[in-house]
């Protein structure tokens, strides 16, 4: 339906008739996560029912603690929910196992995150080029080109062959962007994106997102800033591990 790498192999009978009938983007259904520690059990997450569709630019906003890092980590397979299920076009995420998550992570999710996370022996173009080399999704001829045009696209391409040292915080975060559109993912999760820069290139970030919504990505995007979560076109409050609020913004 989506076009998503999917592992069909490994999912139970009840989620592939999920993932094969899921008519949403993104499909998370009565979703528990429980951490246990020296304290005892902590339930990030108490049964979140969501869906998101295909161009909408969703922020996630709640206090520290309310969950909402959790969210992502559940949207993103970086962690499992301890119950429930989430899928993600054809995909039922919380059935793959670690290789096939980070394959289809590197295919299909882009993931960008607060303090950029670009290697640092790397030139900027060889950050961006990194996931198409561990997905192997363009040809090796494929890949330089395909980066300098997605430097181009964030303003940063007449840095491409410096070191990200030699750039400034905000043209880090561009590269961070053009790196997690490497492999073409439908998805852009953003977790704090904008919380180490200055007002103006958070303007500028939220510029890039809103042109990548009107090209049919999917933003899903964390922050603490309630200004900025309004520029999107829905709204998600956050609150004890549940969702308080959901408001459609545009």
């Amino acid at each position: 339906m989506f076009g998503f790498f999917s592992f069909k192999g490994k999912q139970s009978t009840k989620s592939q008739d999920i993932a094969q009938n899921n008519k949403h983007l993104i499909t998370m259904q009565d979703v528990v996560k429980i951490y246990s520690g020296a304290a005892g059990e902590f339930m990030a997450l108490n049964g979140i029912n969501l869906e998101v569709e295909r161009g909408e630019f969703v922020s996630v906003v709640g206090k520290s603690g309310s969950g909402k890092s959790t969210l992502i980590n559940m949207l993103t397979g970086i962690d499992r929910p301890t119950r429930g299920t989430v899928h993600v076009g054809s995909t039922a995420v919380h059935t793959l196992s670690e290789g096939q998550m980070a394959l289809w992570r590197g295919i299909d999710m882009g993931i960008v995150f607060q303090f950029f996370q670009l290697l640092p022996t790397l030139t900027i173009v060889e950050n961006v080029m990194l996931p198409m080399d561990f997905a192997d999704k363009y040809s090796f001829a494929e890949r330089e080109g395909r980066a300098l045009k997605l430097l181009e696209q964030v303003d940063v391409s007449e840095h491409a062959y410096k070191l990200p040292t030699a750039i400034s915080g905000g043209q880090q975060q561009r590269v961070a962007i053009a790196r997690a559109l490497a492999n073409d993912p439908p998805i852009v999760v953003a977790d704090e994106p904008t919380g180490n820069l200055d007002s103006k290139t958070t303007g500028t970030i939220l510029e890039l997102f809103n042109k990548l919504v009107d090209s049919n990505k999917t933003i899903v995007m964390v922050t603490h800033d309630n200004d900025l979560a309004k520029e999107g076109t829905r709204l998600i409050s956050i609150a004890d591990g549940e969702i308080a609020n959901d408001v459609r913004l545009k």
